[in-house]
């Protein structure tokens, strides 16, 4: 079987083509960070617009790179939420539209299960069950999976995700938009230990996460220590370091009381080297592994949703005919296959 994958929940257009035998034989994206590098930050209604003008084209492209055309297809899948309202809904009125008009099925997809799931494109891919750490812009939140939408959310953030601390944070120290990985290239710099941030709720029991109080701390920070380029890479170098720490207190916590051996991290901020070395270091004291997506996966792309909706379809968890998106949806609300 072989299908078309349609991302655009926030202010990047991915596409990809996907065959359950061959595997990816097409993968095309459009980022949109110079449209909004001028305003800090993503503005929905430019990144609607951007995706209307980049989808089609896109496609036209997967079809060439994958040298097939419409006639091969079994699917269309889309990403029907979470994300800007906007945004999803050119994805998923285009993906629903070429549906219909090829007379194939379409499957709507959830976009933190594509993250969850991107793993699975690699060779090395995780058995179940797994916990899953999912760290992006806009979630994080710590996830059991027992099977393709079997889910079971043990934690997740109650105020700011950790990439968006990272985005802010980076913002305060004078960073061009996205921050988050100037930041952390930054840190390289930073000497550690001359600041120490908190590791936010890791001195009580649970699995939720917490990253505004930190990001204050920074800030405060910024403003008193002076603006030398030496002391915002030493904050950075600290900021991240928490950020981190408390990742890795928590997966180690969920693992523990689990008592699963296998971690799975994705999302944007899951293409941070550190955070993967530290990770991986955890999972050799317990005897474990940690998988994760190659880093042009690991942020939003056409090829989870591909993959992601590939499973679907083979269960024939189609959508119906109408165009409906989720900008709030609970992973945890999904259909088991």
């Amino acid at each position: 079987m072989r299908i078309l994958g349609i991302e655009s929940s926030c202010d990047e257009t991915g596409i990809a083509i996907y065959d359950d035998e061959q595997g990816l034989l097409a993968h095309q994206l459009y980022s949109q960070v110079k449209v909004h590098a001028d305003y800090g930050g993503v503005v929905p209604e430019l990144a609607s617009r951007d995706h209307v003008r980049k989808t089609i084209p896109l496609i036209e492209a997967a079809f060439e790179q994958a040298g097939c055309g419409p006639e091969s297809l079994d699917g269309v899948a889309y990403t029907a939420g979470p994300g800007l309202v906007g945004a999803l809904l050119v994805g998923t009125s285009i993906g629903r539209s070429l549906a219909f008009g090829w007379n194939i099925p379409a499957v709507a997809v959830h976009h933190m299960e594509g993250h969850l799931l991107a793993p699975m494109l690699e060779d090395d891919r995780p058995e179940f069950p797994f916990i899953a750490l999912l760290v992006s812009g806009g979630h994080t939140m710590m996830v059991k999976v027992e099977g393709i939408g079997e889910y079971e959310v043990l934690g997740e953030s109650v105020d700011d995700a950790a990439g968006e601390a990272f985005d802010k944070t980076a913002k305060l120290l004078g960073l061009d938009y996205p921050g988050g990985p100037l930041l952390a290239k930054m840190a390289q710099q930073g000497v550690a230990k001359r600041f120490v941030f908190p590791r936010p709720m890791t001195d009580r029991p649970g699995l939720d996460f917490s990253f505004s109080g930190l990001k204050t701390a920074a800030a405060n920070t910024i403003r008193s220590a002076g603006d030398d380029e030496q002391t915002k890479a030493d904050i950075a170098h600290a900021f991240q370091t928490a950020v981190i720490d408390t990742l890795a207190i928590k997966c180690k916590r969920a693992l523990k009381e689990t008592n699963i051996k296998r971690l799975v991290i994705a999302g944007g901020v899951s293409a941070n080297t550190e955070l993967r070395h530290k990770l991986e270091r955890v999972m050799q004291g317990m005897q474990g592994k940690v998988y994760y997506p190659r880093t042009e996966f690991c942020t939003d792309n056409g090829a989870m949703i591909a993959f992601a909706g590939m499973q679907r379809l083979k269960a024939k968890q189609y959508a119906p005919l109408d165009m409906k998106t989720q900008p709030r949806w609970p992973l945890d609300s999904l259909k088991p296959l």
